[in-house]
């Protein structure tokens, strides 16, 4: 057991308390465990300085500069957590933070460096705390568990998002249409609908998304990634998604039940298309002769009475040509 002092860069304050002799690499638990790109949102920032400020009350003894600058800027620093000051802005994203090592935290991924790599698939990470999350992947470790519901996760972010499914809770509600989520960052990409702001652009032909995923699916198109992998047959998928739905083939699963009769379907666009039967509604009719269908491929069977081609392309042709397809509505 040991005494360390530290003083911070921001306040000169000195900081005195107690650890155990351990090897550094191992301390990662006082990094915060967070996703490439992803920060405290303002709750979750707010209720950690407040933690922070009453562990400093009980544990810490300061050691105060003679001088009232000093004096000042702890107090300066102490009142950012109240007032929601955020002195240090990014230039790059614009992102902004209370404390600076905080900011300097967040400037390593601006730099493109990545230090720290998973030697198990060999993707790397600019903080060691993003990989200790990554590493969770492969260990299948889950170790945030709901009280309610025994549910476990990866990442307490996720967990508290979950236990919103129990309380009902959206506390995150939109100034200007009034609708509500359970997590901020949900709140701030719906604020870009009104903003009509969409902060992620594709370098290859200029195309704007509102969200990160978005671009990251869409440049997939262009490079044709598909980095989702069924760890079972080995087949790989564009969206994550679409794996999802590859995966019940494997575990028998149909998650999309009927409400009317007692089918169930793998996919949300298999229950659609069923939903039609009991609804009798026919979205593709023939211009030629009138008769509609419920499914395109009874459809395509139909236009062929009429094309007498086998060919797919000439049959797509004569069907965009001669079909009237109505909305649905269900």
């Amino acid at each position: 057991m040991a005494f360390i002092k530290e003083e911070s860069e921001d306040v000169r304050i000195e900081e005195t308390y107690r650890v155990k002799h351990e090897d550094p690499e191992e301390q990662t638990d006082l990094m915060p465990l967070k996703e490439e790109s992803q920060h405290f949102n303002e709750m979750e920032e707010k209720n950690h300085y407040e933690k922070c400020h009453d562990f400093m009350a009980r544990e810490i003894s300061f050691t105060y500069s003679p001088t009232q600058k000093t004096q000042t800027r702890c107090v300066e620093f102490q009142m950012r957590v109240h007032t929601g000051e955020k002195p240090y802005a990014c230039q790059q994203c614009g992102k902004r933070f209370i404390r600076k090592d905080k900011f300097k935290v967040h400037m390593k991924m601006h730099s493109g460096k990545k230090p720290f790599t998973c030697k198990q698939c060999g993707k790397s990470f600019s903080l060691r705390g993003n990989l200790n999350i990554h590493m969770r992947i492969h260990t299948g470790e889950k170790p945030f568990v709901c009280s309610q519901c025994g549910k476990s996760f990866k990442q307490k972010k996720y967990l508290n998002a979950h236990v919103t499914i129990h309380t009902g809770e959206k506390p995150y509600t939109c100034k200007l249409c009034g609708k509500s989520y359970k997590r901020n960052e949900n709140l701030k990409i719906h604020m870009r609908i009104h903003t009509g702001e969409k902060p992620y652009t594709c370098k290859l032909c200029g195309k704007s998304f509102t969200q990160k995923e978005n671009l990251k699916i869409h440049t997939g198109n262009h490079t044709g990634e598909k980095p989702f992998k069924c760890s079972q047959c080995g087949k790989s998928f564009k969206q994550k998604k679409y794996l999802n739905g590859h995966m019940t083939i494997h575990t028998g699963e149909k998650p999309f039940d009927c409400d009317q009769c007692e089918k169930s379907f793998r996919y949300k666009a298999q229950l659609d298309l069923h939903m039609r039967s009991h609804s009798g509604e026919n979205c593709f009719i023939c211009q030629q002769c009138g008769k509609s269908f419920s499914h395109r491929g009874n459809f395509e069977n139909h236009m062929r009475i009429h094309t007498g081609e086998n060919d797919y392309q000439s049959l797509n042709r004569h069907i965009n040509q001669n079909c009237l397809m109505l909305p649905v509505k269900l």
